[in-house]
């Protein structure tokens, strides 16, 4: 089981929105029958079976376990992930291209960079995955609290300043054999946690 997973096909993401679908993925954490999960979420086991065939056929949950209950045979099925990003992938005629507007202070340009960065990193790993590779990457996630807005601005300007530094001294446009990496820094107010 992963971490998580990108969710790049369509009709898979229509599958995981399902409420109902939702919650059996969060209880497939662990393995679990169609009679278990009845028992758990209310409902009754047929209809646990007909959700969980529409997960396995879109690869969110996967068969675990077979076993023999006298004359029935037990299906132990597990979630393929913890967790599930939907990549822009799925709603691709209207994904978000964040060269239509570039704007550094735009909070929407900023959601349209990290919709970019979900698919790229969601496209990566599943090309490392079928190429039984390790996939590099970075990342680097923190939290700062500024005095006032200036010092929100000078800071974001000694960012940009200390970044471009940084690629001007590393780029080399003629590496035979280099590959390119692309660079993601931002800068947004953190979300209170609700308690």
């Amino acid at each position: 089981m992963f971490d998580v997973a990108v969710i790049e096909d369509p009709a898979a993401a229509e599958v995981s929105l399902d409420p109902v679908r939702a919650r059996l993925l969060a209880e497939l954490a662990e393995p679990c029958s169609a009679t278990m999960l009845a028992a758990k979420v209310g409902l009754p086991r047929q209809k646990v079976n007909y959700h969980l065939r529409a997960l396995e056929k879109h690869g969110l949950v996967e068969l675990v376990e077979e076993r023999r209950k006298g004359n029935v045979t037990e299906r132990l099925m597990r979630a393929t992930a913890q967790s599930y990003v939907i990549s822009p992938v799925a709603l691709a005629a209207v994904e978000p291209d964040p060269a239509r507007a570039p704007d550094r202070l735009s909070a929407r340009w900023l959601l349209a960079v990290a919709a970019r960065l979900v698919r790229d990193v969601g496209t990566l790993i599943t090309g490392a995955a079928k190429a039984k590779k390790r996939l590099a990457t970075f990342a680097l996630d923190g939290e700062i609290r500024f005095a006032s807005a200036a010092d929100r601005a000078a800071f974001a300007e000694e960012l940009a300043v200390a970044v471009s530094q940084l690629v001007s001294k590393y780029h080399d446009e003629q590496a035979e054999g280099g590959r390119p990496h692309r660079v993601v820094v931002a800068l947004h107010p953190s979300v209170k946690e609700e308690t």
